[in-house]
């Protein structure tokens, strides 16, 4: 039987960064060899806008719902 590897992602705050987060961290991972990646997060709106096709049609949806033209859903009717 072969073993997966643990991966956990964290979306933490610079500030959260302490001596209590180390020790979280070697209390989920016990003894092992660990690869830490930093990345900043980028903002959801930010991301959204990036593309200029989806920029487009996030500029026209929301024109849309302004103006009332709106798609009424009972998620009841999902299920």
């Amino acid at each position: 039987m072969q073993k997966k590897d643990m991966y956990t992602t964290f979306h933490i705050n610079t500030v959260e960064l302490d001596e209590s987060f180390l020790k979280k961290l070697k209390k989920m991972f016990g003894k092992k060899n660990l690869s830490i990646i930093v990345e900043e997060e980028q903002d959801e709106t930010e991301y959204l806008l990036s593309s200029p096709a989806n920029r487009k049609m996030l500029d026209k949806s929301i024109k849309e719902a302004k103006a009332g033209k709106l798609i009424k859903v009972d998620v009841n009717k999902l299920r």
